[in-house]
Order: structure tokens, then sequence, then C-alpha cells
């Protein structure tokens, strides 16, 4: 009759819970160390920003509504952010996950709240988690930025058959505005609807390795949201790449 026992067998050294759970501790020591690129609170989400990251191919998640605070974290490896995520939901349940999104090298997330104790909660734990600092990301560069005036109507109609957002008018100007890391097209486009709420926000590209902006209006209204982009831009603390 064969018979089953919890003792170890001969020889066999005895594994105690203590020697368990320092081998779990190892075993996450030995997971490749988060680089942290972009960790940004948006204050006050803009309203055309607000729809543009509610629309159904960015929002995988839960779409946030004017007027909510965002965290927006970009971390690589890109895989990290599933980490990055179950910090920030463990430490606030409440707090809703609009993007997660594991492209080719980076991962991204965005989360929002109501609240914005909760939102720096949540920061608090992610840092504390991956052991990082909002002064450990990467400084935005701006790669390009111009405004054309007077689009033409061609113009328009092939910038809005790529268009995420709303559409830009023949006549209008439009602003332009490339940098990197991507994720700081997203500080960019709610600053720039901040600063200038009769512009349209045309198109966000906040994924890959660059990011864009397209806004268009008058010239007064887009050179306001230049400047604003370029003042938001240019307080960010970070390393330099």
């Amino acid at each position: 009759m064969t018979t089953t026992s919890d003792e170890p067998t001969a020889g066999a050294p005895r594994r105690r819970p203590r020697a368990a759970a320092q081998d779990r501790t190892a075993a996450q020591s030995a997971a490749p160390p988060t680089e942290l690129r972009v960790h940004l609170t948006l204050r006050s989400l803009q309203r055309q920003f607000a729809a543009y990251l509610g629309t159904p191919t960015r929002a995988r998640g839960y779409p946030p509504l004017e007027g909510d605070h965002a965290l927006i974290i970009e971390v690589a490896p890109g895989l990290a952010i599933e980490r990055v995520i179950d910090l920030a939901l463990k430490a606030v349940p409440a707090a809703e996950p609009g993007l997660l999104f594991v492209e080719r090298q980076f991962g991204i997330l965005e989360l929002h709240t109501k609240n914005t104790d909760d939102l720096e909660r949540a920061g608090a734990a992610i840092q504390a988690g991956i052991g990082r600092a909002p002064s450990d990301q990467l400084k935005p560069r701006v790669l390009y930025t111009d405004v054309i005036e007077n689009v033409t109507d061609q113009h328009a109609v092939i910038l809005n058959r790529t268009r995420q957002a709303s559409m830009i008018l023949p006549g209008q100007t439009l602003l332009v505005m490339e940098m990197t890391p991507a994720l700081y097209a997203a500080l960019a486009a709610n600053e720039a609807e901040r600063a200038a709420p009769k512009n349209t926000l045309v198109d966000v590209q906040m994924i890959g390795a660059a990011g864009r902006v397209y806004i268009s209006g008058t010239l007064e209204g887009v050179t306001t949201a230049r400047h604003a982009i370029d003042v938001a831009l240019s307080a960010i603390e970070g390393r330099d790449h």
C-alpha cells in the first residue's frame, strides 16, 4: 500500500515558509528594472480631449468625462505596464483605467478619477512599486512644429479622412506638432484646449515612437494653443534624451 506524507524525503532539505517567501522576493527582484518614460497628471480633462479619449478606438476600458483628472504613464519594457496598473488599482480600487496598451517597445496607461487625492495615491503606489520617481521620466522634446494658414479644401478632405477627433474646415489655420516621448501629446492636447477652447482638436497620436497633435482654428487661436503647449512642456522635469 502506498502512503503519502508531508515529511521531506531522506536527504532532502525541508522548505520553511520563510524560505519560500524569500524565494518569491528573489524572483520578483530578478525581473528587469522598469524604465519610467512618462509620469504625468492631467488636471481637469477638457471637453474635446476627454471625448477623444472616450472614443471606442481609443478607450478600451472606462471612458473619462470632462472634468476628470487623469494619470498617464509610459514605461519600458512594454509588458511592465501590467505591474503598473496592478499597483495602481490595488491602491485605489475606485480609479478607472481608460487606456491600457502594450505596444512594440512601451507600455501605456491612462487612469482617471474625479478625486485628485486618489490619483496621487495611485501615482505614489506606482512609484514605490517600480522604484522610480516622476523626476526619472524623460523630458519632452519637440521634433517639429508648424502653423499652416488658410488650409485648402483638398488638404482638409485628406486630413479629415485620417483624423481621430473632429474635422478641420477649409480656410482654417492648422497647428501641427510632433514630440517624443509620444505620450506627451496628451498633455499638449489638453493644455492647448484649456488655453483656447474654441479651437478644434483634429487629431492626437499619443502612442508610438513620437506623439503628434493637429489643432485647427483662427490664427490667433492656434498661436495661443502653441504657446500653451510650449509652456506646459518646458515646465516638465526629467532626464535628457
